[in-house]
């Protein structure tokens, strides 16, 4: 299960350095884009800590393990990584991933900031281990709804895959909808094909299709299907999850893969922080970053301000989250207890509610903000 380490450092036996545990996913069935955006962000980080002088004269390094998106062996590498002495974890994209995460190192009393992932129960009790950066999915698919409710979307169908993080995405939308009028129509993906989906929405009166289900398989399909059945003509496709923000899903899509708005985790725009960070990005990934590559530097920012701070011994990490007070690449981060989410929480980044331009696939218009 392990895997190469990155270029930020080898993993050492004397000491000197400061290793922070790193969880991404690297390999199918994971969102292997997401996760090599997520580790250039966090690998660009620690190579300007390492350039000012490190955690007090220490270089800081990253211990990486692919999750593969396979929550069992996520909580395995966070059994590994405590054991090597890692200082805090970080990282993870996939939600279901990081909740088993984040549940086990809750357990062995390892600092975790979870940089991506957004599924509001990350762990089953409250703690004081973990905090994270993402937005909680309530609070992005809330405005997601006001987006769709706005843009005159009142009936929508949902084409969905057994998870608890399209379960939970799905709840949020009936039940924000129906409190002002909308309803949810669900496609189980597990028994339709993407022919069947469109024969399901000509006999429907929904005007917005949303994709709550896994890239490329089987969004892609349906994305051609109804783009190429001329009796859905007039609707709109959406993904809340935010598959359309990656080159990938351009390139295998073409012009179908634009007009479909996303939930992205940026501001309109960019401080000189941020600026600077996204021509950096831009040239370690060679393409346009992601929203994702923003979370991973972000991520090391604040690690290494408590480190400098705080020391890295556990306990003290874990308390220094509600006294953080840093300058991110998307806005000032400070993490607050809010009702219903566990963890300690940055409330809130930045979100828009994006679409790739018909006209210019490669960018992005702003639809909303939240």
């Amino acid at each position: 299960m392990n895997t190469p380490l990155s270029p930020s450092g080898a993993e050492r036996t004397d000491g000197s350095a400061v290793r922070i545990g790193v969880l991404v996913p690297l390999t199918r069935p994971g969102w292997v884009e997401a996760g090599r955006h997520l580790l250039a962000g966090l690998e660009l980080a620690v190579r300007e800590v390492n350039d000012t002088g490190g955690i007090g004269g220490r270089p800081l390094e990253l211990v990486v393990r692919d999750t593969a998106a396979d929550p069992q062996r996520a909580a395995a590498a966070v059994d590994e990584l405590a054991r090597l002495g890692v200082a805090a974890l970080a990282g993870e994209y996939h939600s279901v991933v990081a909740r088993a995460a984040a549940t086990r190192a809750d357990a062995l009393g390892l600092p975790f900031l979870c940089s991506s992932a957004v599924l509001d129960a990350l762990t089953e009790q409250p703690t004081e281990w973990v905090a994270r950066l993402a937005p909680a999915q309530s609070r992005g698919w809330r405005i997601y709804a006001d987006f769709l409710l706005g843009a005159g979307h009142s009936r929508i169908a949902v084409a969905t895959q057994p998870s608890v993080y399209w379960a939970s995405g799905t709840r949020i939308l009936r039940d924000h909808l129906a409190a002002r009028g909308g309803t949810v129509l669900e496609l189980d993906m597990g028994t339709l094909t993407p022919a069947a989906v469109c024969d399901e929405l000509a006999g429907d009166r929904a005007t917005a299709l949303l994709l709550l289900v896994g890239h490329p398989e089987p969004a892609v399909p349906i994305v051609r299907s109804v783009r190429r059945d001329r009796r859905l003509a007039d609707i709109m496709i959406g993904a809340p999850a935010g598959q359309p923000e990656f080159a990938e899903w351009a390139t295998s899509l073409g012009g179908d893969g634009a007009a479909i708005p996303f939930l992205r985790y940026l501001p309109e725009r960019l401080s000189p922080l941020g600026a600077r960070v996204e021509t950096a990005l831009r040239e370690r990934l060679a393409e346009a970053p992601s929203f994702v590559a923003f979370e991973g530097y972000d991520t090391v920012t604040v690690l290494a301000d408590v480190l400098r701070s705080h020391g890295t011994d556990r306990t003290r990490i874990a308390e220094a989250w509600s006294r953080v007070a840093v300058e991110g690449t998307r806005g000032r981060i400070r993490f607050s207890r809010l009702p219903d989410i566990g963890v300690r929480q940055w409330a809130w980044p930045p979100i828009q509610v994006v679409d790739r331009d018909p006209a210019e696939p490669d960018r992005f218009r702003i639809l909303h903000t939240g």
